[in-house]
């Protein structure tokens, strides 16, 4: 069951996404948090922010996205339960970009649902990503071809 999926400009709650996961049925949850960190290997020095921007279609794809992996993983994983949310906007080094909870039956499952969702979001969410350097130097990040275009 996908309990939360969600875009916003707010700061993520990961105790949040753990209780909207939570259920009687579940053995298990596991968590992902993925945070703005202060260097990239593209970077020529210490990364600042991190500018989230999104189409408009995003949060219907994320749901999509988040029920295309439950459903891979349905027969399997008994009690399924799925939280997903990404932020928009400026955060800074430390905050949280994107949290996903999901909790199951057993272990395995929820740490293999909670890998699925995160690395389809990572190929197929429409997010893009600014990244700002100490220096001031600002470049996307992640668009291949059109990086000097940006979104």
């Amino acid at each position: 069951m996908i309990v939360l999926t969600r875009l916003t400009r707010d700061p993520l709650d990961v105790a949040a996404h753990l209780e909207a996961v939570a259920s009687p049925r579940a053995g298990a949850s596991a968590v992902f948090v993925g945070t703005v960190r202060d260097h990239d290997p593209d970077a020529a020095g210490a990364v600042v922010t991190l500018e989230y921007s999104a189409h408009p279609d995003a949060e219907r794809i994320l749901s999509e996205i988040a029920a295309r992996a439950e459903s891979a993983h349905e027969q399997d994983a008994a009690g399924l339960r799925v939280a997903v949310s990404h932020r928009l906007g400026a955060l800074g080094v430390g905050e949280a970009a994107i949290v996903c909870a999901v909790s199951s039956a057993h272990r395995a499952d929820a740490f293999e649902v909670a890998r699925d969702v995160v690395e389809r979001v990572k190929a197929e969410l429409p997010v893009w990503k600014r990244q700002l350097e100490a220096d001031g130097t600002a470049g996307w990040v992640g668009l291949g071809d059109l990086a000097e275009a940006g979104p």
